[in-house]
């Protein structure tokens, strides 16, 4: 058994102020029903590092079900690895109870499903839901910044596996041996160099050694997941930092090939530049940034360096993704922005294509990709102006009488 260090109020700048209060609220009503109950997480990362965490997720000893008895908003999600969703409107707590890993199942996924249709050999290894101390749950965490505990009865930060000095250090490690870790999952390895662009942190040594040695491992995790990661690096703020330490440590060349080889070309910078600073004006990742927009500031690129002149088809998409394994629907929805962006730089449509264009479903994501990437700020604010307006009139036209048909003359017997 690992004694955890013990960082008091005094020396941590963690003040329950900027905790969520109806996070505070699970906390309370957790430890009133003798439960232990933390602050566990990025959650306490992001305080300690006075940002404001995107969510403020709970570890508790209280198994699933003895959640859902406590609170009547909550909810049970998951099969493999249950969670215990709290409702406060349309803000969700999530509680999950402390695990442990299993020595015949091992560590594995931190609750994503693993890829069915891997080699049996290099199938991620799965967690069972078998319940644990806070110890055996920290020791099972991927990195040791998000293993810290924050406990509100005493004002201090619990830590098992030193993240508090790492996070001093600036340093993304991981707990235990990377080399098994990253081969347990290998979309692990998309996390560090995600956490370490985005925090502005080092990758430890060993990490980055690592993620060169087994880059190749993220060929066997589940599509699906790789592509959550992917939007979420392009919807992070960092994209630029991010994907150039993907492309230094040899992950980006096995995600997308295509968007690595263009490196040296300054569009593919200059694309994630701008997606950046559209994310930062905002604060926090608007609705506005869907899929076919980040999609598209990958695409973009690819397709001006490589089509001349662009086409707007399958291919198109096709060629500027490569081996993404981008859903069909998402892929269908960048092909219509692509079609859809010369006709908002045409200058002077007629009023009937202006009506077209308005009504277009991909309208409103070829408008933010013009005020992220567009070089053209008077065709943005034309169409701007016009979404105020609305559609012009349609011409009236001047219905014709209809012709009165003459009625043969008819002739008479004499």
């Amino acid at each position: 058994m690992t004694a955890p260090t013990i960082i008091s109020r005094a020396d941590h700048p963690i003040s329950r102020a900027n905790i969520d209060p109806d996070a505070l609220s699970v906390l309370r009503q957790l430890r009133k029903r003798n439960h232990t109950a933390y602050l566990v997480g990025g959650g306490v990362r992001d305080l300690l590092l006075g940002r404001t965490p995107k969510d403020f997720d709970i570890g508790t000893s209280a198994h699933p079900n003895e959640v859902k008895r406590i609170f009547r908003r909550c909810w049970i999600v998951g099969r493999r690895f249950r969670l215990a969703h709290v409702r406060f409107g349309n803000k969700t707590i999530e509680v999950a109870t402390f695990r442990r890993q299993v020595p015949d199942h091992g560590a594995a996924t931190d609750g994503d499903a693993p890829d069915e249709s891997a080699a049996p050999d290099r199938r991620p290894i799965r967690r069972d839901n078998t319940f644990g101390t806070p110890e055996e749950d920290a020791f099972r965490r991927d990195f040791t910044i998000n293993a810290l505990f924050y406990d509100i009865s005493t004002f201090a930060v619990i830590d098992y596996v030193g993240g508090m000095r790492d996070l001093r250090r600036r340093l993304i490690r991981c707990i235990g041996d990377p080399n098994e870790r990253f081969i347990e999952d290998p979309v692990r390895m998309i996390r560090a160099v995600a956490f370490a662009a985005r925090l502005g942190f080092r990758l430890d040594p060993p990490v980055r050694e690592a993620i060169r040695e087994h880059a190749g491992e993220i060929a066997h995790a589940a599509p699906a997941r790789l592509m959550e990661e992917m939007y979420k690096l392009l919807r992070s703020g960092a994209a630029t930092r991010t994907f150039r330490l993907l492309s230094r440590t040899g992950l980006l060349r096995q995600l997308a090939p295509e968007v690595d080889r263009l490196r040296p070309k300054a569009p593919l910078w200059q694309s994630l530049d701008r997606l950046d600073a559209y994310r930062n004006r905002h604060g926090s990742a608007p609705e506005t940034l869907t899929n076919a927009v980040l999609l598209g500031s990958l695409a973009t690129p690819v397709i001006r360096i490589d089509l001349t002149p662009p086409a707007r088809d399958d291919r198109t998409v096709r060629v500027a993704l490569g081996d993404l394994s981008v859903p069909r629907r998402d892929a269908e929805y960048l092909r219509r922005l692509l079609v859809m962006l010369p006709r908002l730089t045409q200058p002077d449509p007629p009023p009937g294509a202006v009506r077209s264009i308005l009504a277009n479903p991909s309208f409103p994501e070829a408008l933010t990709w013009l005020e992220i990437h567009g070089q053209t700020p008077n065709a943005l604010e034309r169409w701007r102006d016009q979404l105020e307006q609305g559609p012009p009139p349609r011409a009236h036209r001047r219905r014709r009488r209809p012709r009165r048909r003459r009625r043969p003359a008819t002739t008479t017997d004499s």
